[in-house]
């Protein structure tokens, strides 16, 4: 009967224990599972348990100090962070209110400022826009070598003249005024100093670089572009036409005098589209194929005329000789056979010597007529061959635009260039071969012409002595009777 008490208050005990201190009965099992299993008896398990609820009360006062002292530094905290915020909203508070005053101040002080300023603003406008356009024409000019510093004093005098609030100095206006009389003085001075110069070939060189005004630069005998971006001289890719070059090459030679030199007014920019228009060999080249087809055929024209033209003016030469000794023909030019044709003894009567004039005439007129008609042709055919190139070019145009649009015209520029060149070139072939045709054709037509009239003349002789012969042998039969 003892012992079923003793046994409640036991299991009483254990499930109150297991209840309110959990992470005691951990921490035992850990260290009773490190530890050697030992039996407990009954009253080993009491102290136990009385000395964990012991050990777990201290570990909860310690917590509930802790976070007592922990929510005491962040109230303390909220509270520095509440005034801090307090008093930055009444500084900024302060800090608006001082802005207004300010600005009304500030205000205040400007319409006072324009007040007694007066006119003065416009000084400061004409003084910006004299010395940003200063700065602007100096910046692009060729004393900019010489004078490489003077920019950034007229870009920071415009700077304080835009700001308009404070008055410049006598002798800031006095700069400007110097800078601006230097430029002029400039732009009348033909001056030679040592300047880096980038060649063709992308080498730079120190070279006696002379300037001439304000227009252009030159060393060498060459022209000279100046790139403001850089501040280097550089030589053009090519020359300008010979022309242009003969004062500058009398100068590099050291030429005493005066030199007539040809001047860019808008410094290189006239220059530079010399240098890039194409010379007579890179027009002629534009042509392509028919281009080159035409020149040929011109130049094959040209030489036949020329030596048939020759060859007209030797005949002429023989034929004059052979006119100063008409009875003594010859058979080395064409009045020579005509004549020796009359001589021949077989021709029965004057109809008969009139048909062998006629034809001895016709015998020699293709000769003396001979290649004409080629030449004739050559004018005919070279007109249409440019033509044909103008076509052609035409068809490479609308191509180019077909693929490429019209919104750039150097796509179309090739195709309109062979165009234009090809009609140029068939018309500068047509008309001297049409004049050359004419003067060989005039020329061989007056010795047709003293061929034909010598031919009759022999007929006329002929017919006259036969009349005579008639006109005797009546007279004497007459005196006969």
């Amino acid at each position: 009967m003892n012992r079923i008490p003793t046994f409640t208050a036991v299991f009483c005990v254990c499930v109150v224990s297991l209840s309110i201190y959990p992470q005691s009965a951990v921490a035992a099992q850990n260290s009773a599972s490190s530890a050697p299993s030992v039996p407990m008896d009954l009253q080993q398990l009491l102290e136990a348990v009385r000395e964990g609820r012991a050990g777990d009360q201290a570990n909860n006062d310690a917590r509930l100090r802790q976070f007592s002292d922990v929510q005491a530094e962040r109230e303390q905290q909220l509270q520095d962070m509440q005034n801090r915020r307090s008093q930055l909203e009444q500084q900024s508070a302060n800090k608006e209110s001082a802005f207004e005053d300010n600005e009304l101040l500030i205000g205040d002080l400007e319409k006072r400022l324009r007040d007694r300023m007066g006119s003065l603003k416009e000084l400061f406008g004409v003084l910006q826009q004299t010395a940003g356009d200063a700065q602007g024409q100096f910046q692009v000019s060729l004393t900019q070598l010489e004078q490489p510093d003077r920019t950034d004093f007229l870009i920071d005098f415009a700077g304080r003249m835009g700001q308009a609030n404070r008055l410049p100095a006598i002798s800031e206006i006095e700069t400007v005024w110097y800078e601006l009389l230097q430029e002029m003085t400039a732009s009348g001075q033909v001056i030679t100093g040592q300047h880096p110069v980038v060649s063709g070939a992308g080498v730079e060189n120190s070279l006696p670089v002379t300037r001439i005004g304000l227009f252009n630069a030159v060393a060498d005998g060459k022209y000279l572009k100046f790139i403001p971006e850089t501040g280097r001289l550089v030589e053009f890719s090519r020359q300008p036409a010979s022309r242009y070059m003969g004062g500058i090459e009398a100068m590099a030679a050291g030429s005493a005098g005066t030199v007539p030199v040809a001047i860019d007014p808008v410094r290189g920019q006239l220059l530079d589209i010399l240098t890039q228009a194409p010379n007579l060999m890179e027009r002629i080249a534009q042509g392509g194929a028919i281009g080159y087809a035409i020149i040929a055929l011109g130049s094959i024209g040209v030489l036949f005329a020329l030596v048939r033209f020759a060859v007209l003016l030797w005949q002429g030469r023989v034929i004059n000789q052979q006119l100063n000794a008409i009875d003594q023909p010859q058979a080395n030019n064409p009045l020579g056979r005509i004549l020796l044709a009359a001589k021949d003894d077989n021709i029965p009567d004057v109809d008969a010597l009139e048909l062998r004039m006629g034809e001895a005439v016709m015998q020699e007129t293709p000769r003396i007529n001979a290649y004409i008609p080629f030449l004739k042709i050559i004018a005919a055919v070279a007109p249409l061959m440019g033509l044909l190139g103008t076509v052609s070019g035409m068809i490479i145009t609308f191509q180019a635009i077909t693929l490429f649009g019209a919104g750039d015209p150097r796509l179309m520029a090739g195709g309109i260039s062979q165009a234009l060149v090809t009609t140029v070139l068939g018309l500068c072939v047509a008309i001297p071969m049409l004049l050359l045709h004419n003067i060989v054709q005039m020329r061989a037509k007056s010795l047709t012409e003293i061929l034909q009239h010598k031919a009759v003349a022999v007929v006329a002789a002929k017919v006259e002595a036969d009349a005579a012969q008639t006109a005797r042998a009546d007279t004497a039969t007459e005196m006969a009777a």
